[in-house]
């Protein structure tokens, strides 16, 4: 019953310094009350009485019935706080993924496309508040998955993305321009596209720039990370007879004038990513940098406990009153 105990009132407990105050001032006006009568014997008057002996008993009862008061005027009582509510301001992000050829580059272990589904998937699992949508775009661009709350759906989608399903190439514009467009209806207290290519604009009817005046027109900030080292990397060069890629040492060449503009345009930052460290650690830059406003509001219940005591000092109290009218009444 008294586990996980806190007092609302403890200031209270100073009056516990007067019950030894008291049970002195007793003995002592009990002391003074005491007549003395000399005689030569007390043979003839002595009466053994264990009632006579137990008579402080009662003093006893009464101090502890007032304690009993005080702790409960103390107003001793425990706090639950399990039910609460939590109203989060979260963030919409697109992740726009380039998946033309040049992502199987082995550069990245084991290429730069998997490297990166992987890194992403952890950045969407340490998003619990936030919705998100994906975008795939190589020479073309669609929409692979809306933004959602759903993070099992984005997962999943983010698995099943390949190189293959468009055209080659690489559509910088046209994907940033689809991203817009999932997010331009967004009510979202902030919106945050995240594009990455390891290439340069040479697809698309949608120029760079443009889509990137679009993302200023609706307030979407917009992260670009080029991904690949500088130099030659490992890439595929054509088909094999069995329908796997033959791998050769290709040039790498990605826009980072375009991609550090359409960052600095849009209020956002260009990264690059060489390796598969400085891609995660890119990711987790970003994600410290959008940081999801909570309002958390917790509700307390308080259960009082000082009833008990209550009850515990009237027992005593009659008790006391009880003893002192009848089997103490004679020596009182």
């Amino acid at each position: 019953m008294f586990e996980n105990i806190e007092f609302a009132n403890p200031e209270f407990f100073w009056l516990l310094l007067s019950l030894p105050l008291a049970l002195l001032w007793y003995f002592f006006k009990r002391k003074n009350e005491m007549a003395s009568l000399r005689i030569s014997s007390i043979k003839g008057f002595t009466v053994k009485s264990w009632a006579s002996k137990l008579k402080p008993v009662l003093l006893g009862i009464r101090l502890l019935a007032l304690a009993a008061i005080i702790t409960a005027l103390a107003r001793p009582q425990t706090e639950d706080i399990s039910t609460r509510t939590k109203t989060t301001k979260g963030i919409d992000i697109v992740m726009a993924i380039d998946v033309s050829s040049s992502m199987l580059a082995r550069d990245l272990k084991p290429d730069r496309l998997t490297a990166l589904k992987e890194v992403a998937a952890d950045f969407i699992e340490g998003r619990p508040n936030d919705r998100i949508g994906l975008v795939s775009y190589a020479a073309e661009s669609y929409t692979k998955t809306p933004i959602t709350s759903d993070k099992a759906i984005v997962l999943n989608s983010l698995e099943e993305i390949t190189y293959g399903v468009l055209e080659d190439g690489t559509a910088i514009g046209m994907g940033l321009a689809t991203s817009v467009n999932r997010l331009k209806e967004s009510k979202a207290i902030s919106k945050v596209i995240i594009l990455l290519t390891d290439g340069v604009n040479n697809s698309g009817f949608i120029e760079p720039r443009t889509a990137a005046d679009l993302a200023v027109e609706f307030g979407i900030k917009t992260y670009t990370i080029g991904i690949g080292t500088n130099g030659n990397a490992l890439s595929p060069i054509a088909y094999n007879r069995d329908g796997s890629y033959r791998y050769g040492m290709r040039q790498v060449e990605i826009d980072e004038e375009l991609l550090e503009e359409i960052a600095n345009v849009t209020g956002g930052k260009y990264f690059r990513a060489t390796d598969n460290e400085s891609l995660e650690a890119i990711y987790d830059e970003i994600n410290k940098l959008e940081k999801t406003e909570i309002e958390e509001f917790k509700y307390y219940k308080y259960e009082e406990k000082f009833r008990p005591l209550i009850f515990l000092a009237g027992i005593l109290l009659l008790l006391e009153w009880g003893l002192r009218n009848s089997i103490f009444k004679s020596f009182i």
